[in-house]
């Protein structure tokens, strides 16, 4: 309710009186007709709506703008700190590495060939951002290459700040005649690794006393929900893991009293070559995975990243939840 002024209008003087005596009716009615003119002119919401001394609703891509300066501000403590990336030689990995560079970070990006990513340093280099892509080596499915990799990072570089998983594999074998080779090199990627690397980055950080670090699990959609696609049921129970480590992981973390924060993001469809390593066998069918529906890119989730990342260290955001706007399930 906007408030509205009292106005008390006062009785003219009865004809009798002295000059004198109505000298005072005569301000009362000066004072009630201004208040009168007071409430006439007061703007009403609407008005205020309509003036240009208040800015209107901004536009979608006003918001968006300062959203995204805000979230650059917030990077700013994250400058030539290290963040670790896995399965950066494309896709999410690739661009989260891209981004990251971009905020003036130093970026450890392992894959089993790292031919891409080395592409994708030179790149950074020749186009001036901040930061640094060191390419790293490393079968997340061998605990023995996990270990190494680390015990680089930490003598080469301090230790790890930042740990994104986003690593992640699948194989078309089903739950009723998939092969057990196929659900172990799921499980040894998705759940092993991942799990492996959070352990180690969290050691790296509690050995350096570091207390803000962060943890990001790349997840997926079907960690919250299985499609009724038996080719999938697998790495969806795989998925379904990663969103219980995270919480589980967030929960360690207060247990141990620090301020290290546990996220992960879980994206829709993504066009990358996610589909052609599942269907390995059908190219076709792979590539009608992405024509239906005009999907998330890979700098989709890379924006997720670094918004989870600039946020104030009182913020603690469990998992994001993104999909394609055409995408149904």
């Amino acid at each position: 309710m906007w408030p509205i002024a009292e106005v008390r209008m006062e009785s003219r003087p009865q004809a009798g009186h002295t000059e004198g005596g109505s000298r005072r009716g005569t301000q009362d009615r000066a004072a009630a007709a201004a208040a009168a003119a007071a409430v006439r002119e007061r703007p009403s919401p609407c008005d205020l709506r309509r003036s240009s001394a208040i800015p209107g609703p901004s536009s979608p891509s006003e918001v968006g703008g300062r959203l995204r300066t805000m979230a650059r501000a917030g990077m700013e403590r994250w400058r030539d700190r290290l963040a670790l990336v896995t399965g950066a030689s494309g896709g999410i990995g690739a661009a989260v590495a891209r981004a990251l560079v971009q905020q003036g970070l130093k970026v450890v990006g392992c894959a089993r060939t790292v031919g891409n990513i080395e592409e994708l340093a030179a790149e950074c280099k020749s186009a001036g951002y901040p930061g640094t892509l060191i390419p790293y080596r490393c079968d997340l499915s061998n605990e023995e290459d996990i270990l190494s990799m680390f015990s680089a990072v930490r003598s080469q570089h301090s230790g790890v700040d930042i740990c994104i998983n986003n690593a992640g594999l699948a194989r078309p074998d089903t739950l009723l005649s998939g092969s057990t080779s196929g659900w172990k090199d799921m499980f040894n990627v998705n759940v092993l690794a991942l799990s492996i690397c959070t352990r180690e980055a969290y050691q790296s950080m509690k050995e350096r006393n570091v207390d803000d670090g962060h943890i990001i699990n790349i997840n997926s959609m079907s960690g919250h929900r299985v499609l009724p696609q038996s080719a999938v049921h697998f790495y969806s129970a795989t998925k379904y893991a990663v969103t219980a480590l995270t919480e589980g992981l967030r929960q360690e973390l207060r247990e141990a009293q620090t301020h290290i924060r546990a996220t992960c993001i879980s994206p829709g469809l993504v066009e990358t070559h996610f589909a052609f390593k599942l269907h390995d066998q059908d190219p076709e069918k792979a590539a009608a995975t992405y024509e239906h529906i005009k999907c998330l890119k890979p700098e989709d989730v890379a924006e997720a990243v670094i918004y989870v990342l600039s946020t104030p260290q009182r913020v603690q955001i469990g998992d994001i939840q993104m999909r394609p706007t055409e995408q149904v399930s």
